[in-house]
């Protein structure tokens, strides 16, 4: 075998294993004990305050509760939408209408201390 076809064989693995990892980053979230997770697996939430796709948590609120950013050039599809922010996260993910957060105060994967927060922040499920 010549160092070309080594060459090309080493690139088309490196091809196959890279292709789950972009399926994989192309999902908004995942589905963690029948709630929703970014990929870091941090609880996402939903906040009652937010007109339909509109988020109303902006400024402070913003820093609490991130929103669940948009990264690249990620695509709707089926119940996951993106909405657009007027702040310098620019787009937010949605889940049937309702924008996506995580909470300043979850430390580590499967923390939910923000549910029920004020009465208006709930476990997206």
């Amino acid at each position: 075998m010549n160092y070309f076809t080594q060459s090309i064989q080493a690139l088309a693995v490196a091809a196959a294993l890279a292709l789950p990892a972009m399926a994989f980053a192309a999902e908004p979230a995942m589905k963690e004990g029948g709630m929703w997770t970014d990929h870091h697996g941090m609880t996402l939430y939903t906040f009652d305050k937010d007109k339909g796709t509109e988020s109303a948590c902006y400024d402070q609120c913003a820093k609490n509760w991130p929103p669940l950013k948009v990264e690249g050039a990620a695509k709707p599809t089926g119940d996951w939408t993106v909405i657009e922010r007027k702040d310098d996260a620019k787009q937010q993910w949605a889940y049937k209408g309702k924008p996506l957060y995580t909470y300043i105060e979850d430390k580590k994967a499967g923390d939910k201390n923000g549910d029920g927060k004020g009465g208006v922040w709930h476990v997206a499920k």
